[in-house]
């Protein structure tokens, strides 16, 4: 019934017809837990540029838990108090049906896209269920909503919001704009340096339309910034430390008077400070834009620092939780997975040809930005989902249902985002057993481990040539008895074992006249004893081929017609290094 929303992408479904079940999730836990933002401070940050109430809001106050997207061809795990995006449903009875099914779910909100027209039946039951029922504005992608949504859930823990920088608590953007907004009179936009949108306040509908596209697309649009680039404005404002104006005009209007400044720390600038406004600043204001601009720095630094500092606590905690080693029972409850049976991935970035520190550099920058990627995917479909780099692989934690349905759920999830990264940075993906507490985690891992092995093995090993009709995703269900060859393999070298019997005598004969009797017997294995097939892949006639069968049976003095002798010639070509590598 609810499909995940990772970020990229969003999916639309039919409202009517199919049939689906939601399953609850565990609620949020207390302690140690991050406080989850409420419907209130939902709509106070998104409110009227994003989302409208389509009537009384039933608690306001009610956390929200994740964000997922109604779709009636899926059954996806649901966050206590999700916000649930009703892409491609409308009043009546359709959505009387979703909140009859989210009923036991226990969703906070469900956002229609606007015009949306309710009935006082729909307007009753969602009362009734507690749900707040919103609008998203015309022009908003459910793609927008879901990741500002999940910007929301991802804020600092209840310890460090008590954190106050300038009187407001410690990265809270947002609620830093509308401060801004009330000081100037005016709608607030906090921008970095790319003119990316971190934060804008409310009353945004009183600037002009390119205001308005620029905070739904939550970037500056391309055509504006490259006018403001022309005109010399962006030069100005990175060289002075006072407010500078644009007073501009595209396709011929007059768009509304700008007032920016940069926000810099030291010698490096950080963002700036956009004010839609109708005439330039007082003197009052202007000294309140600039102390207002270095408040934003201190709080643009600490959320820089709690980044890193975030992250690399995470780190610590699924290092701790894999390992399965005193602390992991702890580290799991932190990470809030100590209760759910979970699946561990690991994945390998592909590398480019060359080497050096430049290049390692590269390849190191490359695995951390895929590695956040792949966070950011996770956390899309559960909030309680972590990832990250642990000494050169991506290893993710995810919560799953029981079983074979959580692989698959897993590989399904990894496979699409293969597909959303494309083929320019090749990543192998290994999937681990579904289990649950601290020795089931560490015994996944081992398995996810074990199963990229087997992924890069056929990619840069001897196996390559089955690379292209291989998924780059394996399942350890799937791969154990290659996982197990593998192993065996690694065996056989650090122990310095020697081939004997039949395989032994006919690489001894290739050796020393050149023949190809090993490559022969391997064809014939391969083909399960079908003498054209492997002839052709041998590019030879199959009189011929049957001609060297007979011949290499004499050699090895083997029994073809011997299972175990099939079997025992079939592992050693699998398991011995020089026996492996193919004749050209």
């Amino acid at each position: 019934m609810f499909g995940s929303f990772p970020g990229g992408t969003s999916r639309s479904a039919a409202p009517s017809g199919a049939r689906g079940s939601a399953v609850r999730a565990e609620p949020a836990r207390s302690g140690a837990a991050r406080a989850l933002p409420t419907v209130e401070r939902l709509l106070d940050d998104l409110g009227s540029t994003f989302l409208a109430p389509l009537g009384p809001i039933p608690d306001p106050h009610r956390r929200i838990g994740g964000v997922v997207v109604f779709d009636p061809f899926d059954d996806q795990a649901v966050p206590d108090g999700a916000v649930v995006l009703g892409v491609g449903l409308s009043g009546g009875a359709d959505l009387r049906a979703v909140l009859e099914r989210i009923d036991d779910v226990g969703a906070s909100a469900v956002v229609l896209r606007e015009p949306v027209a309710l009935d006082d039946e729909t307007s009753a039951l969602a009362r009734d269920r507690g749900v707040a029922l919103l609008s998203l504005t015309r022009g908003a992608s459910w793609a927008q909503l879901s990741a500002m949504v999940a910007a929301l859930l991802t804020e600092p823990d209840d310890d460090r919001v008590h954190e106050a920088i300038g009187g407001l608590p410690s990265g809270d953007l947002f609620t830093l704009a509308n401060a801004i907004a009330a000081l100037l009179d005016a709608p607030i936009t906090i921008e970095d340096r790319n003119s990316r949108v971190l934060a804008f306040s409310s009353r945004q509908d009183e600037a002009d339309p390119s205001r308005i596209e620029t905070v739904l697309e939550r970037q500056v649009p391309e055509r504006y910034a490259r006018l403001l680039t022309e005109a010399g404005v962006f030069k100005q404002l990175y060289s002075s430390p006072d407010p500078v104006y644009a007073n501009l005009t595209f396709d011929g209007t007059e768009l509304k008077t700008r007032c920016a400044i940069a926000v810099r720390a030291g010698g490096e600038i950080l963002g700036s400070i956009w004010a839609a406004v109708p005439e330039e600043l007082n003197a009052e204001r202007t000294a309140a834009l600039r102390d207002a601009a270095k408040v934003v720095a201190l709080h643009l630094l600490r959320l820089r620092a709690g980044a890193d500092v975030g992250r690399r606590l995470r780190a610590d905690l699924l290092s701790t939780a894999l390992e399965g080693a005193e602390g992991a029972a702890f580290a799991l409850e932190r990470l809030g997975l100590d209760a759910s049976p979970v699946v561990v991935l690991a994945a390998a970035v592909g590398t480019g040809e060359g080497d050096g520190i430049d290049r390692e550099g590269d390849r190191q920058a490359q695995a951390q930005r895929m590695a956040d990627a792949v966070a950011m995917h996770l956390a899309a479909v559960h909030p309680k989902a972590s990832a990250a780099l642990l000494g050169g692989t991506i290893y993710g934690l995810l919560p799953v249902r029981p079983g074979d349905e959580g692989e698959a759920q897993a590989a399904r999830l990894a496979n699409d985002f293969l597909a959303r990264i494309g083929t320019r940075t090749p990543v192998q993906i290994g999937i681990g057993r579904v289990s649950s507490g601290p020795q089931g985690v560490m015994r996944s891992r081992e398995s996810a481990e074990r199963a990229l092995r087997v992924r890069l093995e056929h990619v840069g090993g001897a196996d390559a040539r089955s690379a292209a009709t291989r998924s780059a995703v394996a399942r350890f269900s799937e791969v154990h008895v290659e996982a197990l060859v593998l192993e065996l393999r690694d065996r056989v070298r650090a122990g310095g074992e020697q081939m004997t019997g039949p395989v032994a005598r006919l690489h001894e004969h290739d050796v020393e006249h050149d023949t190809a009797f090993v490559e022969t017997l391997r064809a014939w294995l391969d083909h399960l004893g079908d003498v054209s097939a492997a002839a052709d892949a041998l590019h030879i006639h199959p009189n011929t081929f049957r001609y060297r069968l007979k011949r290499l049976a004499g050699v090895a003095e083997m029994d073809l017609a011997d299972p175990e002798a099939r079997f025992a010639a079939q592992l050693q070509l699998r398991i011995f290094p020089e026996l492996r590598a193919r004749r050209p």
